[in-house]
């Protein structure tokens, strides 16, 4: 049904593409600088503690994806209504998407508190190591309806092209993170010593805030409110179907990508502290300055399917090219940046001239990746936006299965150093770039509806 109500069609240009990302890019950085404050912190205490902060990271991250890929899901169906103008789907649709968000969240919590202490026990050789790794994410998966609620208002902000909107959210949760980290790391400010548990603490309390912040913005905006979000609460199976449908595969395919930077984590740990501490800054890296690639792949996701919802399939191409250029440009300015600076970032970390010597080598092949992942993930969520998220779901199987074999036999086979094995990432964007690009090129997306 059409919707009387402001039209929420975007634009061509590259200014509208500029638009979307800009604030995307910022909300997203905003966390990754937090998880690179926390480490900074955690630093402080010893080396233990910044190697297990990468183990408990990219474990949490793994449910962290389960929430994205609903969000993505729900974003380009949220897109593809705006792009059809139809505002009343638009309540609907988010209403369903923050109820599965609170199932799955409970799910994540219960299967962290029984099965995650099984798993790393059994997978650490550190003994010591896996008892901090469980006491700290049996306290920081309590976050995750929060989390999964602030991944729910991405979707309906960039869906609706209300994007702006996530800086101020983000920045709440961004100032209050730093404080709490530094107050509860060390026992700053009269608040209790806690340690390496005081930053999950922090960061669950830095979510809830930024939550709060959000819902006052949402609930006081007039195109929001025109769309009736907390009006059409109740349980919808039709909608809830074509959620799943959409976001499951996506959901499935962000699990199964961490879940195996899990696997070659644990690989990592296996050579030693020294080791995991610089993949861990590795992933603070990918994560801090990948944050512009990200917010021009959801853009890609966004804008992909408002224009397949205006009718107009023959722009999608130029457009996805048009968003590459961006996406790539800022690529290159990271890439010559931390090569020719890289004692810089890695000084921040505080673990002296070896570390930094360790991890120069580690730097320049993960930059390196970085060119390949701002094109793939482009064309990657591209894909999203057309709607076959199985398409996505297959290709990063095959992407997965590489790069698994590969990491096993560098890491654990080979004995070959960490350097060679984040060489993965080469394999891994390359893998999810081709078909992506062959499947956008064929054009058998055009006839897809959602």
């Amino acid at each position: 049904m059409q919707s009387s109500g402001p039209s929420l069609q975007v634009e061509l240009s590259g200014r509208q593409i500029i638009a979307i990302a800009f604030p995307i890019a910022l909300s997203i950085l905003v966390p990754q600088f937090n998880f690179i404050v926390n480490n900074i912190f955690l630093g402080g205490l010893g080396q233990r503690e910044l190697a297990v902060a990468g183990i408990t990271g990219v474990y949490y991250l793994i449910f962290a994806v389960l929430g994205q890929g609903l969000n993505n899901g729900l974003q380009a169906l949220i897109s593809r209504r705006a792009g059809e103008n139809k505002l009343d789907d638009i309540g609907v649709l988010f209403a369903q998407g923050v109820r599965i968000s609170l199932v799955l969240s409970v799910i994540g919590i219960l299967l962290t508190w029984w099965l995650a202490p099984i798993i790393l026990r059994a997978t650490l050789s550190d003994s010591k190591s896996a008892e901090m790794a469980i006491e700290f994410l049996q306290i920081r998966v309590l976050g995750l309806p929060f989390l999964y609620l602030y991944q729910m208002r991405n979707a309906l902000l960039v869906g609706i092209n209300q994007s702006k909107f996530l800086i101020v959210g983000t920045a709440t949760e961004a100032v209050i993170n730093i404080i709490l980290d530094y107050g509860l790391i060390y026992g700053h400010f009269g608040l209790p010593v806690m340690g390496f548990n005081g930053a999950a603490v922090a960061s669950i309390i830095s979510e809830i805030a930024g939550l709060l912040v959000i819902f006052l913005i949402i609930t006081n905006n007039q195109i929001i409110r025109s769309l009736r979000l907390f009006q059409q609460i109740r349980y919808n199976p039709a909608t809830t179907r074509l959620i799943l449908q959409q976001s499951l595969p996506l959901m499935m395919q962000f699990a199964i990508s961490i879940i195996s930077w899990e696997f070659f984590y644990i690989l990592i740990e296996h050579d030693g502290t020294a080791a995991l501490a610089v993949s861990n800054t590795m992933r603070n890296l990918f994560g801090f300055f990948g944050c512009f690639t990200w917010a021009f792949a959801a853009t890609t996701n966004s804008m992909v399917s408002n224009v397949i919802g205006q009718g107009l399939t023959s722009e999608v191409m130029p457009l996805i090219r048009r968003i590459i250029f961006f996406s790539l440009g800022m690529s290159l300015i990271v890439f010559c940046l931390l090569n020719l600076f890289p004692i810089a970032f890695l000084s921040i970390y505080g673990q002296g001239p070896e570390f930094i010597t360790a991890a120069i080598p580690v730097l320049r092949v993960v930059t390196v990746a970085m060119l390949f992942m701002s094109v793939g993930v482009v064309w990657m969520n591209a894909v999203t936006g057309t709607g076959n998220s199985t398409m996505n779901l297959i290709t990063e199987g095959a992407a997965i299965v590489l790069y698994c074999v590969y990491t096993y036999l560098v890491l654990e086979v080979w004995n070959l150093p960490i350097t060679v094995g984040w060489a993965s990432e080469w394999l891994y964007w390359s893998t999810l770039l081709i078909p992506s690009y062959l499947y956008m090129r064929s054009g058998r997306w055009k006839n897809k509806k959602i």
